[in-house]
């Protein structure tokens, strides 16, 4: 599937970004860090390191061994979370920097075992528990970091 380029900004507008390509769907992460890191679940895009281009201020933060997420240096905008799992390395692009993302479909929920009782994303969708998804990833970790 071709998907349009998207275009993208922190909340000041400092850090920029630019995808070139990317699988036309979001998903959702429901662990304990990513809602912290974006005070609810994160929606996101996932897109290959090579079609992410950006600038700017960006600061990372290394959250595990296999992950770092990044952020605005100046207005702290959550920006990505940043797989580094060897094949399967790819950027978890917020979905909010983009306008374009909105017509977007889930097609992913992750950490479903971690989900609290009030949050439902509507449809039929693949749905793992933290250990379907981080075996998808080829990452072993009992009870790790995420």
């Amino acid at each position: 599937m071709s998907t349009p380029p998207l275009h993208g900004h922190c909340l000041c507008g400092a850090v920029t970004l630019d995808v070139a390509a990317h699988g036309g769907e979001l998903h959702v992460c429901h662990c304990e860090m990513c809602r912290r890191w974006v005070g609810s679940a994160l929606v996101c895009l996932s897109v290959k390191p090579d079609d992410l281009r950006y600038g700017g201020p960006v600061q990372n933060f290394a959250s595990s061994d296999w992950a770092e997420r990044g952020f605005c240096g100046t207005c702290g905008s959550s920006l990505w979370y940043h797989l580094k799992a060897g094949e399967h390395e790819s950027y978890e692009l917020c979905a909010g920097l983009f306008e374009d993302a909105a017509g977007l479909t889930v097609t992913k929920e992750i950490y479903i075992d971690h989900k609290p009782a009030g949050f439902a994303f509507a449809g039929d969708h693949l749905r793992q528990t933290r250990a379907e998804a981080l075996a998808s990833y080829g990452i072993t970790d009992p009870e790790g970091d995420d």
